[in-house]
C-alpha cells in the first residue's frame, strides 16, 4: 500500500518525533511511505483569518504534489479537516482534488477504517487522558459528539485500547474544546487559557498522569500551560503512544 505521509509545518519544526513516530507507526504494518518534497502547510492558518488569496495557492500545490498516491494520511485532525472539508472553498470542483478528498485519512480513521489494525506491540503502564480534538469529532466524526444523539464511539480510544498495560482515565467532559482555537488563542488569549487550564484540570481530577491527542496543536496549548504551571502531567500524541515511545522525564 502506497501512502503519502503529510507532515503538518509545526510538527515538522516543533514535533519532529510525531512525524517518526507516526512514520514507524505505518510501516510496521505494511505501508510504503513516502514524505513528497512540497510545501508542509495546508493553508489552515491564512484561511481562518480570511487571507484566502495566501491559502489557495497551498490548497492547490498540494493537489498537484499527493494526487498520484495511493493514499494520504496526516497526524492532524484539523489539517486534514483542512483538505477534505475547506479546499472545495478555495478550488471548486477540480476532479483531481475531488479523488484525493476520497483517499485523504487522519491518522487514527487510517489505521482503525483502512488498515484496521487489530492490536499494538507496545507496553505504555501509564494513566492516560485522551484529549478528543473539535475539529477531529465535529468535522471528521473520529468519535461521538455530546451534543449529537447516537451510538458512542472513539477511533483514538479504541486504538489505545490495544495498547497493553494502558489504564484510560474517564474525563468528567470527554469532548470538550482546550480553547486553542489556531489564531483564536492570539486574538483571545485570556479565554483560550481559562478554556486550556479547564481542560487540564479535568485530566488532572481523573487521574491522568499523560493527556494524548491526535493533535499536537491542541497538546502543544496544553502543554504550555503546564509547563508554565510547573505541573506533572505530560503531553504525548497518540503516534507517540502506538508506537512505543516512553514519556520523557
Amino acid at each position: 500500500m502506497q501512502v503519502a505521509l503529510f507532515v503538518p509545518c509545526y510538527i515538522d519544526q516543533l514535533f519532529p518525533d510525531v512525524a517518526w513516530a507516526t512514520l514507524e507507526l505505518l510501516e510496521k504494518h505494511g505501508c510504503k511511505v513516502e514524505i513528497p518534497e512540497a510545501p508542509v502547510c495546508c493553508g489552515q492558518p491564512m484561511a481562518n483569518t480570511g487571507c484566502w488569496d495566501d491559502a489557495q495557492p497551498l490548497a492547490k500545490s498540494f493537489v498537484e504534489n499527493y494526487a498520484k498516491y495511493e493514499y494520504i494520511v496526516c497526524p492532524s485532525g484539523s489539517c486534514t479537516s483542512m483538505i477534505v472539508n475547506h479546499y472545495h472553498d478555495l478550488i471548486g470542483d477540480d476532479a483531481q482534488y475531488l479523488e484525493l478528498r476520497r483517499k485523504t485519512f487522519e491518522l487514527c480513521a487510517f489505521l482503525t477504517d483502512v488498515l484496521k489494525v487489530e492490536s499494538f506491540d507496545v507496553e505504555f503502564p501509564h494513566k492516560v487522558g485522551l484529549h478528543q480534538s473539535c475539529h477531529g469529532l465535529r468535522e471528521l466524526r473520529l468519535g461521538s459528539s455530546s451534543e449529537v444523539m447516537g451510538r458512542e464511539f472513539s477511533k483514538a480510544r479504541s486504538l489505545l485500547e490495544k495498547v497493553r498495560g494502558i489504564e484510560l482515565v474517564e474525563l468528567s467532559r470527554k469532548d470538550e474544546c482546550c480553547g486553542f482555537g489556531g489564531t483564536f488563542a492570539v486574538s483571545e488569549e485570556a479565554v483560550s487559557c481559562m478554556m486550556g487550564n479547564d481542560r487540564i484540570h479535568d485530566h488532572e481530577h481523573a487521574g491522568a498522569e499523560v493527556i494524548t491527542a491526535g493533535d499536537m496543536s491542541c497538546l502543544m496549548h496544553m502543554d504550555g500551560l503546564i509547563k508554565r504551571q510547573k505541573k506533572p502531567i505530560r503531553t504525548m500524541h497518540i503516534a507517540q503512544i502506538l508506537a512505543g515511545r516512553p514519556i520523557e522525564k
